[in-house]
């Protein structure tokens, strides 16, 4: 199959020249005698009941500096007047309202739409009579209503979402989307629910591989006996209950692309490289396509394609997803995918397609390209909503002026996010959020993500890279930047989740507070209520609870012990590094960037870890 056709009609590309070629990433060189865990290693006692010092990390995957702290606002907030959005791809925004930065002290949740007038006193000191106000106030309701009707149809609020089937995902930031816009009838239907006993303990540790550079390791899997991680030129699958190599997949280089979703029945597509890499060239070309079975450790199928600007040579990918059973694979050289049973090609990366690439594909409950085209200094980014089966795009959204990149938060509902003309500032690879009519291609609503007010990434590179955003029952749930708890006193930073209606762009009444000292990291969503992270306070173990996605209450699940050494081992990860997991009790985090030892370190350090595990009611 070839490349997904043209645009639909009315709305052509447009390019404006060729991309590019890209940049190899820094070279790497890994320890091929790598393969198997270090179990329980022997930590140092730093001196318990002080803070920990974190080790030297190197990047770990993106590389952000560290975020300004969250503020108060010195005075209430002023209301803003409405104002008209601009066009984007054609088509005619709903007008949204000017969101104040979200902080305190808040403004008083205000129903949608202008409010009624309250009766008092009438021009020269007359008061209405008590008839005449209900009379107005009856008129005013009618029109509100009428109003607000219109604007909900012509904002496609009104469809009905597309429902999908598909696998699993994990660590995703979509799932369990039920629709609807207050709190009312929102949340529960999740599958995690606490044990009797909410006390968890360490499983196992895998010490890092040494390695001679810095090595991608990113992926990682829960099945109901393993928990898979790349290693080096290899994938292992580890005991969840005893931390035991359960097997390992030798593989011909290292993985460098691991899907976020999985089949039903555990099966991974994976990108990886044709050869190892050995001195003086630690840098291989990731052209591998290949599927693994999470249950046994076998490698399924592996394919490669050419095209696009790779012509006649293997074409190089970056990222790797799956929506059915389409594995679709998207880089500088253009995209591809495959069918998920036998690996072959649906559709090829095109030589001269317009000067248009598919940077890569979002997954899960659809399929969805973010397209390029034109000049790097000032290209065209569409969004594409695809036929996984044969590539058609169903519709398509062309993102503003100034979009270099966008990153695919949630297929269905369609939500993407963009750093459009480099504006936030912090790193994050956010300045909006835009929520998009899958079924039109026209925009609902435009969220924008204040850098000092909300601490969800994403890698602007990568399509599909977004953490700390998550997507259902018709909102987007973000958590807001660190800032100073009640008590003001030292370590007392903590932050709240928050909500945006997915309609109208606004922020829900409801929130979840994490509470003095401890911070959520939303990990993924579960029916209608999130699963979310608490990091820990210096003196205290990390949580996993669930969270209402409609009254944002939580439910604890697993509290981590309080003892040093596993807080040790708990705090030696980065929180914008490292990957974590949970699933039925069981706790998983583990690194996604590793290099090489220093040369300096010293026997007092933390150690650092590939995997910690921890679990409950096992």
């Amino acid at each position: 199959m070839t490349q997904p056709p043209p645009p639909p009609p009315n709305q052509p590309p447009d390019p404006q020249g060729g991309f590019g070629a890209p940049t190899p990433p820094p070279p790497q060189q890994p320890d091929p005698g790598y393969g198997y865990p270090q179990q329980q290693p022997a930590q140092p006692d730093p001196g318990y009941g002080y803070p920990q010092q974190q080790p030297a990390q190197p990047d770990q995957g993106y590389g952000y500096p560290q975020q300004p702290p969250y503020g108060y606002p010195t005075a209430p907030q002023q209301p803003q007047q409405p104002q008209q959005p601009p066009q984007y791809g054609g088509y005619q925004q709903p007008q949204q309202p000017v969101q104040p930065p979200y902080g305190y002290p808040t403004q008083p949740q205000q129903a949608y739409g202008h409010q009624p007038p309250v009766a008092g006193p009438a021009a020269g000191g007359k008061k209405l009579s008590a008839q005449l106000q209900i009379v107005i106030a009856a008129v005013v309701a009618v029109v509100l209503i009428v109003g607000a009707g219109i604007w909900y149809a012509n904002s496609g609020g009104g469809d009905d979402e597309a429902k999908g089937s598909g696998g699993t995902s994990q660590g995703s930031a979509t799932g369990g989307d039920t629709g609807g816009t207050g709190g009312k009838g929102l949340g529960g239907g999740g599958k995690e629910k606490p044990s009797a006993d909410t006390k968890a303990k360490m499983v196992f540790q895998v010490g890092q591989p040494k390695v001679s550079d810095v090595t991608d390791v990113s992926g990682s899997w829960i099945t109901d006996k393993a928990f898979v991680k790349p290693g080096v030129n290899s994938i292992v699958g580890y005991d969840v209950d005893k931390g035991g190599v359960l097997w390992t997949l030798p593989l011909t280089g290292q993985v460098c692309g691991a899907s976020r979703h999985i089949t039903k029945d555990n099966k991974a597509p994976i990108l990886f490289e044709a050869t190892k890499r050995v001195a003086p060239r630690y840098y291989q070309p990731c052209t591998e396509v290949g599927l693994v079975d999470l249950n046994t450790g076998k490698l399924l199928w592996s394919t490669s394609v050419t095209g696009g600007t790779a012509g006649d040579q293997k074409a190089r990918f970056s990222e790797v997803t799956l929506s059915g059973t389409t594995v679709a694979a998207g880089g500088t050289d253009g995209g591809a995918a495959f069918d998920l049973a036998n690996g072959n090609p649906r559709w090829k990366p095109q030589a001269n397609d317009q000067n248009c690439y598919d940077m890569g594909y979002g997954g899960g409950e659809g399929l969805v390209a973010v397209r390029k085209c034109g000049a790097y200094d000032s290209p065209k980014v569409l969004i594409q909503n695809l036929n996984p089966t044969t590539g058609a795009p169903l519709s398509q959204f062309q993102m503003p002026a100034g979009a270099k990149y966008a990153s695919v938060i949630s297929t269905k509902p369609l939500v993407v996010a963009a750093d459009v003309g480099e504006t936030a500032g912090d790193g994050s690879g956010i300045s909006d959020f835009f929520s998009i009519d899958e079924k039109t291609g026209k925009l609902k609503a435009k969220i924008t993500a204040d850098a000092d007010q909300y601490a969800a990434r994403c890698r602007a590179t990568e399509v599909e890279s977004c953490t700390q955003a998550l997507v259902g029952n018709g909102r987007l749930y973000v958590p807001t930047e660190e800032h100073e708890g009640s008590t003001g006193e030292y370590g007392d930073e903590t932050n709240e989740i928050i909500a945006f209606d997915l309609a109208t762009g606004r922020t829900v009444p409801e929130k979840a507070d994490a509470g003095d000292k401890y911070t959520y990291v939303p990990l993924r969503m579960d029916g209608g209520n999130l699963i979310a992270y608490k990091a820990p306070p210096y003196d205290q173990g990390g949580r996993i609870v669930s969270i209402d996605g409609g009254t944002m209450k939580e439910t604890l699940l697993l509290e981590n012990p309080v003892d040093k050494t596993v807080h040790n081992a708990e705090s030696s990860f980065s929180l914008n590094g490292a990957e974590l997991l949970y699933q039925d009790g069981r706790f998983f985090i583990s690194e996604t960037l590793i290099s090489k030892p220093r040369e300096n370190a010293s026997p007092n350090d933390i150690k650092e870890y590939l995997i910690v595990s921890f679990s409950v009611g096992h």
